[in-house]
């Protein structure tokens, strides 16, 4: 199976290494070529303003959009949650989003980097041991809709969430040793 990451800006490599890991083919997506050759594709943190750039830039932002909507398998974490999401809060008034996820997401909505921090999460879906999850400048879900199935909360606001074929992190699941959202994420495709 091959999994897309794109690879514009971010923290695209450490993604590519726990796919690895988990015996997946990870493929560095920069042009619509490569994204027309995975089966899916993450969406890693970065700045999401310049992501969305350069999205454009690349010529990436309409195939990707064309990709989600045919129900490509697609994770996004930090900034990819920005960008999955319906409707940016406090982002640039130029600034496009994939309306993959009906959520609202506030950007930096924990603080600025040294408001950086960690979390144990509950999440039923990957066992009873918590996951350990950064929150490095992170978004969190001010709306999410009916459609959409939070998966985990900090102080009552959403950070990972699921619709269809996409999940979504507000944190950086890359960052830790644990696996489990990775896998989790390649056993549903």
């Amino acid at each position: 199976m091959k999994v897309g990451v794109l690879a514009l800006q971010g923290a695209f490599a450490a993604h590519a290494r726990c796919l690895r890991e988990l015996g997946a083919e990870p493929t560095e997506v920069r042009s619509p070529e490569a994204l027309a050759d995975v089966d899916a594709l993450v969406l890693p943190g970065g700045e999401s303003t310049t992501m969305s750039m350069l999205l454009e830039s690349a010529g990436l932002f309409d195939p990707l959009a064309a990709c989600l909507a045919a129900g490509m398998p697609t994770l996004g974490t930090c900034a990819g949650m920005i960008l999955l999401g319906a409707e940016i809060l406090d982002g640039r008034p130029d600034q496009r989003s994939f309306g993959a996820v009906d959520i609202s997401v506030r950007r930096n909505a924990f603080g600025r980097q040294i408001d950086s921090f960690e979390a144990d999460l509950s999440l039923a879906d990957l066992g009873d041991r918590p996951f350990r999850a950064i929150f490095i400048r992170a978004p969190f879900v001010e709306r999410a809709g009916p459609d959409v199935e939070v998966l985990a909360t900090v102080d009552g606001h959403p950070v990972l969430c699921r619709q269809g074929h996409v999940t979504v992190a507000a944190f950086h699941p890359e960052l830790s040793e644990d696996l489990r959202l990775h896998d989790h994420f390649l056993r549903g495709i």
